[in-house]
């Protein structure tokens, strides 16, 4: 997603003769530098890209700006509901997951902070700053603060990433990393003194999916992407949909957002834990699923992948714009069937457009700032 390892970045091709350190110094979700004076592939094998990541990437962007489409419109549909809990249960830790693999060679040097900084931290500062104006000046909000301690929609996800690679480095020196993970997780569901600033809650129960994308390797992939995997994903697929439709008028739907505790949610405390465990497991065998049947090959929208960051920070202009401006309470039969493979069809190729490599450079000024002026040339001179 950024120059930085990102979940965003097109996916480098692992070198059969050893496992690759993730590379990542590329554009969204960009290039990576080879370890040096280790076996591998000469230098023209090592700059191709594995045309799977980048499919995971678009697939999933296109998962999520069709969810966010439903929102609006999915009120006294039980069926639309049911779709958008299993979506929910999956999108964004499949995102986490693969944001976390190709983080794995993060450390606090000055490359890698650097790229941090310009894929992360100042696409987050820029945004968070155009969607604070958008609903001030579009949302008749005049009121509305300009606030980068309290992330508006969709931006919580690059602070949140921005936290955890920032502590990839303590998460690669435990022993059990992921046990601790997901300890953060249940106590962070179970504590609503966390308060809203950075979104903290999102970032501790999400955590365990960043996490678990850090201990993966390049066989486990391989693992997911065979055969017996696909045929039991399909069942395990169908029986998440039954699921949630039996379980859609019963459940909250902030349990899948993890932007509250459980007390906030008016539960009992004990709650947070039990869904915290409950929905990880959950939001892993689904991600498995989804993982297990994205296409390997190069497809038509393998290009896409590469522009998902775009896609990602401009698709919320167009779902909140369409709620502040009264479109969907104009025309209330976008709730009906009809109208609902409309929204979700226009959503998707609205998303489409926005990962196209004509967007992506018109954007890259945003998400890949080149900021030389910031930075020292030499960092270890003083």
């Amino acid at each position: 997603m950024f120059q930085a390892p990102s979940v965003f970045t097109r996916a480098p091709l692992p070198p059969a003769t050893r496992e690759p350190e993730p590379r990542r110094e590329q554009p969204p979700t960009a290039p990576a530098v080879a370890p040096a004076a280790t076996p591998g592939p000469p230098p023209a094998a090592a700059k191709k890209r594995d045309p799977y990541f980048d499919n995971v990437k678009y697939l999933a962007i296109v998962l999520v700006a069709v969810a966010h489409a439903w929102e609006p419109v999915m009120d006294g549909s039980r069926a639309t509901r049911a779709l958008y809990m299993v979506v929910y249960a999956f999108h964004m830790p499949a995102f986490i997951l693969i944001s976390g693999y190709f983080s794995r060679s993060f450390d606090m040097s000055a490359p890698k902070v650097k790229r941090l900084i310009t894929g992360v931290a100042v696409p987050y500062v820029l945004f968070e700053t155009a969607y604070s104006l958008f609903k001030r000046y579009v949302g008749d909000s005049p009121g509305e603060p300009i606030s980068l301690v309290d992330p508006l929609f969709l931006t919580w996800f690059l602070i949140a990433l921005f936290v955890w690679r920032v502590t990839t480095p303590i998460w690669r020196t435990l022993r059990h990393p992921l046990p601790v993970a997901l300890a953060i997780a249940m106590l962070a569901s179970v504590s609503p003194d966390i308060g809203d600033d950075l979104d903290l809650q999102r970032v501790f129960q999400f955590l365990p999916f960043f996490v678990l994308g850090l201990l993966m390797r390049p066989e486990h992939f391989q693992l997911i992407r065979r055969r017996e995997v696909r045929l039991l994903a399909l069942p395990l697929a169908a029986g998440a949909l039954l699921f949630a439709y039996w379980i859609a008028p019963r459940m909250q739907l902030g349990w899948l957002y993890r932007a509250n505790s459980a007390q906030e949610m008016g539960a009992p405390w004990w709650s947070g834990a039990v869904m915290s465990l409950a929905l990880f497991g959950c939001g892993l065998a689904l991600t498995i699923t989804f993982l297990a049947w994205v296409p390997r090959r190069t497809t038509w929208f393998t290009a896409l992948g590469a522009g998902t960051i775009c896609g990602y920070l401009l698709h919320g202009f167009l779902i909140k714009g369409a709620v502040y401006t009264g479109l969907f309470d104009r025309y209330t039969w976008l709730s009906d069937p009809a109208g609902l493979i409309v929204v979700s069809v226009v959503a998707a190729l609205a998303v489409t457009l926005m990962c196209s490599p004509p967007v992506g450079r018109a954007l890259k000024f945003a998400t890949e700032p080149d900021m030389k002026w910031a930075f020292r040339k030499d960092p270890a001179k003083r």
